[in-house]
């Protein structure tokens, strides 16, 4: 095999969603670097990989960089795994990633599961354009204050979180997006109690609350992106559709905007009539 680091999606729950190519990196590497030896022991087991095995995450010092550099410029390979999933999605290693790219040695990626990206595929919202926020912050006025940030964010949005928050991130969501926007749940993808559940906010808190069951494990919601038909205008053009009713009939001054925007005629009217409305006119 060709020295270099090479980045080893594994299965995030399921063992039988292990490549070929995985486990063939895995045995012929001369060092796996792993998030937690403890965890990763069971898959190195199940596929009977003895290569030797050292710690890397982001507590990592100096001396765990030097043992893996040392073995690239002996002209040796590095696996680097995560407990679950691709490397680097929400886990540690862009820093060892960087740290090899910037000596000269290869990075290979080796593709494979990942959380994010696989509850997506089954969620049934838009896929066409999204936006991974990982985990929120834990405490409730730090992710209130992400959430709120992220209300008029057109494109679907890809959350992890943990299973003791699950619930009161969901009300968070709710206070930010509203409680009839589309969610999903999915909760141990791949695992004997994989849910897939899409819903309202409203309706996905509720199943929540109701079945204790739903929160363990581990948990991706996905968001839909704000409905176009309710998404802020760029303050220019709101500017200039509110100037433009103060001259022109409402339908009219949409009808302009919208010839010179390119904008729903329907929408800039929605717009200027809720504007209107409060700022009291």
């Amino acid at each position: 095999m060709d020295s270099g680091l090479y980045v080893v999606a594994t299965p995030i729950g399921n063992f039988g969603d292990m490549s070929q190519r995985a486990v063939e990196v895995l045995k012929n590497a001369d060092l796996i670097a792993v998030e937690d030896t403890r965890h990763s022991q069971r898959l190195l087991q199940f596929f009977s990989i003895d290569t030797p095995v050292m710690a890397y995450h982001d507590h990592s010092d100096e001396r765990a960089l030097h043992r893996i550099g040392s073995c690239l410029s002996d002209g040796g390979s590095v696996a680097l795994v995560s407990d679950a999933g691709t490397p680097l999605i929400s886990d540690p290693g862009y820093r060892l990633v960087r740290h090899v790219q910037d000596r000269g040695f290869a990075v290979r990626p080796v593709p494979g599961a990942c959380a994010a990206i696989a509850a997506l595929s089954v969620s049934g919202v838009p896929t066409d354009r999204f936006l991974f926020e990982g985990f929120l912050p834990a405490r409730d006025g730090a992710r209130l204050n992400r959430l709120n940030a992220l209300a008029s964010e057109p494109v679907t949005l890809i959350f992890y979180e943990a299973p003791h928050r699950i619930d009161a991130s969901l009300q968070s969501m709710i206070k930010a997006f509203g409680e009839t926007r589309e969610a999903v749940l999915a909760r141990e993808i791949t695992k004997l109690f994989e849910t897939i559940k899409r819903g309202s906010l409203a309706e996905l808190s509720q199943f929540v609350s109701d079945d204790s069951n739903q929160q363990r494990g581990e948990i991706v919601v996905i968001v839909a992106g704000k409905p176009k038909g309710e998404q802020e205008l760029d303050a220019d053009v709101s500017a200039l559709l509110l100037r433009l009713s103060q001259e022109l009939p409402a339908k009219r001054a949409a009808a302009v905007v919208a010839d010179c925007t390119g904008l729903r005629k329907k929408q800039l009217y929605d717009y200027l009539l809720a504007m209107k409305q409060d700022r009291g006119g």
